[in-house]
C-alpha cells in the first residue's frame, strides 16, 4: 500500500431556489448521448458528521449556458432511470474492482 497517497475529495458547491449553498462531493461523471451527468453526494468535513447522515446519491445534468456550467435536476423520469442505472452499474464495478485489489493483497 502507498502511503504517500492522499485523498482529495472534489468539491462542487450547489445553489437550490433560495440561493442556500450546498457542498456536494462528485462521485462520478458519465456522458450519453442525451448529455452529461454527475453523481453527488453531500460534502462533510468532520468524519462525524459523515456517520451522523445517511446522505443520498443526487444526479443532476450538466448544462452549459452563456459559457457558465450549471447542474440541473432531470426533469424526464425516464431519462432519469436510464442514467441511474448507468451509474448504479459503474458503481458496482468500481466496488466489485475494490474487492478483488483487496482480495489480492
Amino acid at each position: 500500500m502507498n502511503e504517500d497517497f492522499e485523498y482529495a475529495p472534489e468539491i462542487v458547491s450547489v445553489s437550490d431556489d433560495d440561493g442556500k449553498n450546498y457542498d456536494f462531493e462528485v462521485l462520478d461523471r458519465i456522458e450519453t448521448d442525451d448529455g452529461r451527468y454527475v453523481a453527488l453526494v453531500e460534502y462533510f468535513e468532520d468524519p462525524e458528521e459523515i456517520l451522523r447522515n445517511d446522505s443520498e446519491v443526487l444526479i443532476l445534468k450538466v448544462t452549459e449556458e452563456d459559457g457558465e456550467t450549471y447542474l440541473s435536476q432531470i426533469e424526464d423520469e425516464e431519462e432519469y432511470e436510464e442514467v441511474s442505472v448507468l451509474f448504479e452499474e459503474r458503481f458496482a464495478e468500481l466496488y466489485e474492482e475494490d474487492d478483488e485489489a483487496a482480495e489480492d493483497e
